[in-house]
Order: C-alpha cells, then sequence, then structure tokens
C-alpha cells in the first residue's frame, strides 16, 4: 500500500506562493548549490539536500495536484515532475488536445484522486501537492506524512501551505530534520 505524503516548499509564515502564484525566493535552494539533483539538469542543491531530496523524488509513483498548479504550469507539458503519473482534482477535463499521451488523469474530487494515484503508484509513494488539495486531502484522513521544505522567508501573505483547512490536525516529532543551503527539510508523521 501506498504512503501518502503531502509536500511542498515553504517560507516561514507558512506560503507557498504569494497572491499572484508567484515562488519568488521559495525555489531559490535548487540552484544555490553544486549537487545536481537529477544528471544533467539545472537544479544544483548542496550535498545535505541531494540526499534527503533525491531517494524522496526516486520513490513516488503518482502525484496529486489542483488544476490551478496543473494550469500554471501547464501540466510541465506531458512530463510528471516526479513519479510516473499525475492526477489532476478538477471539475474540467484535460484540455482538448493536450499532450493526449500523457500520463495524467483528471477526477472530480480529492479522495477519488488519492485512490487513483495509489492505485497509480502501487506500492511506491503518493505525492499531494501542499495547498487547497493537500490540505483537502489531510483533512479527509488521507495523509500519512507532511514534508515540508522551510525557506527563511517572510511572504506575509498568499497561498497557504495548508489550504483553508479550518479545523486542528497532531502530526508527530519531526523523524526527518536536515538542513540544507537556504532550506531546513522536515517529515512528519500525521498522528492517528
Amino acid at each position: 500500500m501506498s504512503t501518502v505524503i503531502m509536500h511542498n516548499v515553504v517560507s516561514v509564515d507558512g506560503f507557498i506562493a504569494d497572491r499572484k502564484d508567484e515562488v519568488g525566493p521559495l525555489f531559490d535552494w535548487y540552484f544555490n548549490g553544486d549537487v545536481a539533483l537529477v544528471e544533467g539538469g539545472p537544479m544544483k542543491v548542496s550535498r545535505a539536500s541531494a540526499d534527503y531530496v533525491r531517494p524522496i523524488w526516486a520513490g513516488v509513483g503518482s502525484m496529486v495536484i489542483g488544476r490551478r498548479l496543473f494550469d500554471l504550469t501547464n501540466g510541465w507539458e506531458g512530463r510528471p515532475a516526479t513519479g510516473e503519473h499525475v492526477v489532476v482534482v478538477s471539475h474540467r477535463p484535460r484540455p482538448e488536445g493536450w499532450h493526449p499521451e500523457a500520463p495524467y488523469h483528471f477526477v472530480a474530487d480529492v479522495a477519488q484522486a488519492v485512490a487513483k494515484a495509489a492505485e497509480l503508484a502501487g506500492e511506491r509513494t503518493v505525492a499531494v501537492a501542499a495547498g487547497d488539495i493537500g490540505g483537502q486531502a489531510l483533512a479527509l484522513g488521507l495523509v500519512d506524512e507532511v514534508a515540508m521544505d522551510v525557506v527563511p522567508v517572510v511572504l506575509g501573505s498568499g497561498r497557504r501551505y495548508f489550504g483553508s483547512i479550518d479545523a486542528q490536525h497532531l502530526l508527530e516529532d519531526p523523524h526527518a530534520v536536515v538542513q540544507g543551503d537556504r532550506v531546513l527539510h522536515l517529515r512528519y508523521r500525521v498522528r492517528r
């Protein structure tokens, strides 16, 4: 059975993007080191971040994202950012003619999306993007772990890491705490 991990890069004050959906300095740590995250790729991070991120990315079988992220990134042009499949939570279908071969699945609600992603991932990890979709998945009890790459910046406002979640949810003490360069990687199991 898959482990479902809600994940995103986040500011110290809890935002994953500003009001204009721009990440500003949140992704700077992906380019401030000397160790390539993916061979031949442009992202170079510190050794500590590479040692933390690489196995996580390698373990992802599928991702769950919202339509907002899909539209902002144009679905990464049909190539999943990590894993082999992407499940998009949306009441609108796949755009007409958009990369028909892409391993993207469009479903109407969060619970269906996580179930589909788990089916596609098999024994591998399901990564759920933080924000409104991630917050809904947490509220529904579908998230096993919360992973945060905390960047030392205060955005002041914007898109919240946990979306519009309005109830208390307890997490265990962090089971991973890794200091990179301009980022702190944290992972928490969700208390059941």
